[in-house]
């Protein structure tokens, strides 16, 4: 089973910035596309953006769509979320995956996560 390690999360003002990183362990990892998730407080998970394996497709929650990024370095087995213009409905614990789909009732796996906090 692939491990999954997410790291990049923290505090930060609304407007800030912050780039999360996914580091993936196996061989065949420019073979998957993977996705970012997110669960705000008291809140279920939800899809926040995923990437094709040859990093050449990519697509967004609308609530994010313009101000985040996915992408990916296959030389470096990781995957990374670019956060930009940060509001405070941002917060959550940042997750990543292997993309089965945008239902987290597909995934019986997940790493650890990283916070992130965005103050007002």
């Amino acid at each position: 089973q692939v491990q999954l390690v997410e790291s990049g999360g923290g505090l930060v003002r609304a407007g800030g910035s912050l780039r999360l990183s996914c580091t993936a362990s196996g061989r065949t990892f420019s073979t998957y596309g993977l996705a970012w998730f997110r669960q705000p407080p008291g809140k279920e998970r939800e899809f926040v953006a995923r990437i094709s394996g040859s990093g050449n497709i990519r697509y967004y929650a609308d609530s994010v769509q313009g101000r985040f990024t996915i992408s990916r370095d296959n030389g470096k087995n990781t995957v990374y979320l670019q956060m930009n213009s940060l509001k405070p409905e941002d917060t959550a614990v940042y997750y990543c995956n292997i993309f089965k789909g945008r239902s987290i009732t597909s995934y019986d796996y997940w790493g650890q996560g990283t916070q992130v906090t965005v103050s007002s």
